[in-house]
């Protein structure tokens, strides 16, 4: 009940004017990057960061939430009129999404994944509601072990999900760590790694490197890729609305798209692709006419689409919960909560309600003006494609430097924005995911922190991380987090190679 009365509140604060411009500024650039592909929310928020760090924080808070819940909705426009997904939770939507559109039923497709996207994009946000104070309680009673332990574990299950393998997500982790320890030492007060520059004795600033390693680096890794060949842009031809027979087939799918993709996204590195492959596959599986998948199957767009909107619902359960990013765009969004000295975590929930809740409750809000926006501005969205990429990057290249330069006009900062862009770049070049560097820098020294914290109340007794159960749990899971990817590569190759024999 309490859930209900703190959610009402955070409805009034969501329904302010100014929120509410707040909130169509994110859905409509959301919608808008999702539908360019390449260029996603996590981007985009970064290159928000530095232009936004004197505004109210609740309002540009909730502006971040809309351009991430955007970016979901505008993903399925290139993946089923381009054959390009705009985000990677998009892919499994192409599959039958173009097949529908080169059959003259784009407008259905349109019409399932932006229903679907509403459907689930509400009832995940209620189960956010539901669900969160309950994380809250139980993450009242951590102490300081616990939190390091579930920052390992966050460490560990977030770098295996990114990148071809765990040892490169856990080499891009390691890099992160390593930036976060740049700096003043907050216990001894000792310069660690600032080399003489007395810039660099606050630390590396976390929007700039957010800005430089998804902004300066994609823009960077796209032009070194040379020109691509024009894809085609399928017409959306006849009605976009959906039959009955379409509405009798999507429904069911939206409900277990929602029910699979909820839970996902609030794992540690659940993310939305997982989700997405496994609806796919029961769509398929339960389908009255599984002959239609591979040809433009509505249930292979219904599920997909509703998975991967409710896991961005659920990834902001350990957000704002715990403090802990799930995924590249919740890393960005944890950034911008830092920018206002606000740490996500059990305490913001007592310390900031209005920020959380009416953060919680513009995402109903949000979810009503895309179902408003996708639709009938179709035509609109898809002229976006017709965009010239020098143009897109080039603007992108120069707001990220203009940006970063007015939040911190400095010298040292504008060299740190192009050093740490052309390391995203190598990394997108040689294959290692961005996501773990950004966590690894965000998260480190807070992990540092409570790792210090523990040691310090068990006077330099590490077994106090064995001794406490939920600890000794969590570091169990991450052990198994790096362990069995391992195991199960290596019993792969073994199979592989006793094949060959």
């Amino acid at each position: 009940m309490e859930s209900f009365v703190a959610l009402g509140q955070g409805i009034a604060v969501a329904l302010q004017p100014g929120n509410l411009l707040y909130a169509l500024i994110g859905v409509t650039l959301g919608t808008a990057v999702g539908v360019l592909p390449g260029i996603g929310p996590a981007l985009t928020i970064a290159l928000l960061l530095p232009v936004t760090f004197q505004l109210d924080p609740g309002g540009s808070l909730i502006m971040f939430a809309g351009i991430y819940y955007g970016g979901m909705y505008g993903g399925s426009t290139s993946s089923i009129l381009l054959n390009t997904p705009g985000e990677s939770a998009s892919i499994i939507t192409s599959l039958e999404g173009n097949k529908m559109a080169r059959a003259g039923r784009g407008g259905p497709a349109l019409a399932t994944s932006a229903i679907g996207s509403f459907v689930a994009g509400a009832l995940a946000t209620l189960g956010l509601a539901l669900v969160a104070p309950l994380v809250v309680k139980v993450a009242l009673a951590f102490g300081p072990e616990d939190y390091f332990a579930l920052m390992v574990l966050a460490f560990t299950t977030v770098s295996a999900a990114f990148g071809d393998s765990a040892q490169r997500g856990l080499a891009s982790l390691f890099l992160g760590l390593s930036l976060g320890l740049i700096g003043i030492d907050l216990q001894s007060g000792q310069a660690r790694l600032a080399f003489g520059v007395p810039d660099l004795l606050d630390g590396i600033e976390v929007t700039t490197a957010a800005v430089a390693l998804f902004a300066i680096g994609e823009t960077l890794f796209v032009v070194s890729q040379g020109a691509a060949n024009a894809d085609k842009v399928e017409p959306v031809r006849g009605s976009i609305w959906m039959t009955i027979e379409d509405w009798k087939r999507s429904w069911k799918p939206w409900l277990r798209g929602t029910a699979l993709g909820f839970p996902f996204g609030a794992l540690p590195a659940g993310g939305a692709e997982i989700p997405t492959f496994i609806s796919y596959a029961i769509e398929k599986r339960l389908s009255k006419k599984p002959e239609e998948f591979g040809h433009g199957a509505i249930e292979g767009v219904a599920g997909p689409e509703a998975a991967n909107n409710a896991s961005a619902a659920g990834t902001l359960v350990p957000l704002l919960t715990l403090g802990l990013p799930t995924s590249a765009t919740a890393a960005i969004m944890l950034a911008g909560f830092q920018q206002y000295n606000l740490q996500p975590g059990p305490l913001l929930f007592a310390n900031n309600p209005e920020i959380v809740w009416g953060l919680i409750a513009s995402l109903f809000i949000a979810n009503v003006m895309l179902i408003v926006l996708n639709l009938p501005l179709v035509g609109l969205w898809v002229r976006l494609l017709s965009i010239p990429r020098p143009w897109l990057y080039g603007g992108i290249l120069a707001f990220a430097t203009l940006g970063t330069l007015g939040a911190n006009p400095s010298v040292v900062e504008l060299t740190m924005l192009l050093c740490l862009g052309v390391l995203g770049f190598l990394l997108r070049i040689f294959g290692f995911p961005i996501a773990p560097v950004v966590i690894g820098l965000i998260l480190g020294p807070l992990a540092e922190q409570q790792l210090r914290r523990a040691l310090s109340i068990s006077q330099g007794d590490p077994m106090v991380f064995l001794t406490s159960p939920l600890s000794a749990t969590l570091l169990a899971l991450a052990a198994a987090a790096i362990i069995l990817p391992i195991v199960l590569k290596t019993r792969q190759r073994g199979l592989t190679f006793g094949e060959d024999d």
